[in-house]
C-alpha cells in the first residue's frame, strides 16, 4: 500500500464530499426539520444531473443549467407533496411512488439514454475532476465549497423568516401548528420542494463534475445524505449549536464520509462492498446515540440534574 496514492486521492474525496454534503444538506430539510423521510432524493439526483446534461449539451450556460436542474428538482418534490397531502399516501411511500416514476422521466430527459457523457474537453463547465489535484482557481473544491457556504447562508436566512418558522414548527409538532393557524399541508409541500431542489441541484454539480449524466447517478443518494447528516451529527452535536453550523456539520459529515471511503479502498477493500461498508457506517453512526444512553447514563443524568438544581 503506497501513503503517497491515499495521498492524491484525498482531494478528490474532498471534492466528491462537498458535492454530496449539498445533497445532504437538502435530505436534513426533511429527515431533520420536517421529519419524513423522503427517497424522492434518489429520483431528484439524477433528474438534476440529466437537466443540467442536457441542457449544457444544447448550448446553455452552465449557470443557467444549474438553476434549471434547481427548477427540475423543485417540480419532483411538488409531485411528493401532492401525493402526500393532496392524496392522503404516506410520506415514505409518496417519495417511492416519485422516485419510481422520475427514472421514466429522466430517460425521456436524456433521449431514452441511460447516460450522456458532458465532458470539460468540449464545454465550458463549472466543476471538474480533472483540475482536482490543481493548485489554480479552476480546483473544483473552491467553488464547492464557496456555493456550500452560500447555500448554508440562504438558508440559514430563510428558515429565520416567519415562513420558515412555520416550516420547522410543522417538522416539530404537526397538531400544534395546526392550532395556532399554521397551513401545515402548504409547509410540507413547500419544504418537500425545497429539498429535492437542492439535491437536484446537487447533482447537477455533480454531473459535471463527473463528466457525464446517469439514470442511476442517484441510487443509495438518500443513505449517503443519512450517513453525512448522522456522521455530522454525532461528531459536532456538543460543539455545533446554531442551525447555520448543524448544516455545516452536514456537509463536513459527508466530506469525513468520503474520506473514509476512500482510506477503506486504499487498504484493499472491493469496491463491490461499498454498498454494505455504507450500510454499516450508517448504522453505526445511527446506534451511537442509542448506545450513549444506554450504556452511559451517568453524563446525561447528570446534565438533567443540573438543569433541575
Amino acid at each position: 500500500m503506497n501513503i503517497v496514492s491515499l495521498f492524491n486521492a484525498l482531494p478528490g474525496a474532498a471534492s466528491q464530499g462537498l458535492v454530496w454534503g449539498l445533497m445532504a444538506i437538502g435530505v436534513y430539510i426533511t429527515y431533520k426539520i420536517l421529519d419524513i423521510a423522503d427517497l424522492t432524493v434518489d429520483g431528484s439526483m439524477a433528474t438534476g444531473g440529466a437537466v443540467a446534461a442536457m441542457l449544457i449539451i444544447g448550448g446553455w450556460n452552465p449557470w443557467a443549467a444549474l438553476l434549471a436542474a434547481f427548477g427540475a428538482g423543485l417540480l419532483a418534490g411538488l409531485a411528493t407533496g401532492i401525493f402526500h397531502t393532496f392524496m392522503g399516501i404516506p410520506a415514505i411511500l409518496s417519495g417511492i411512488l416519485t422516485q419510481l416514476a422520475l427514472y421514466s422521466v429522466n430517460l425521456r430527459i436524456m433521449d431514452n439514454k441511460a447516460n450522456t457523457a458532458v465532458s470539460v474537453n468540449n464545454y465550458d463547465l463549472l466543476v471538474s475532476s480533472r483540475y482536482v489535484r490543481e493548485a489554480s482557481l479552476r480546483n473544483p473544491i473552491l467553488l464547492l465549497a464557496l456555493l456550500t457556504v452560500l447555500l448554508i447562508a440562504l438558508l440559514y436566512w430563510f428558515f429565520g423568516t416567519e415562513r420558515g418558522c412555520s416550516l420547522r414548527a410543522t417538522g416539530a409538532n404537526a397538531n400544534m401548528a395546526r392550532a395556532q393557524g399554521i397551513n401545515t399541508s402548504f409547509d410540507k409541500v413547500l419544504g418537500l420542494m425545497l429539498s429535492n431542489g437542492i439535491v437536484s441541484f446537487s447533482g447537477a454539480l455533480l454531473a459535471q463534475y463527473q463528466g457525464f449524466a446517469d439514470v442511476n447517478m442517484g441510487r443509495g443518494a438518500i443513505v449517503i445524505g443519512l450517513a453525512a447528516i448522522i456522521i455530522g451529527e454525532v461528531i459536532f452535536s456538543k460543539v455545533f449549536s446554531n442551525f447555520g453550523l448543524k448544516l455545516l456539520a452536514v456537509s463536513i459529515g459527508a466530506i469525513i464520509y468520503y474520506l473514509v471511503i476512500q482510506v477503506v479502498l486504499w487498504l484493499g477493500l472491493n469496491t463491490n462492498d461499498l454498498k454494505l461498508l455504507t450500510a454499516l457506517v450508517v448504522a453505526l453512526f445511527l446506534a451511537t446515540p442509542y448506545w450513549k444512553g444506554k450504556y452511559f447514563p451517568g453524563k446525561q443524568q447528570s446534565k438533567e440534574g443540573d438543569v433541575h438544581a
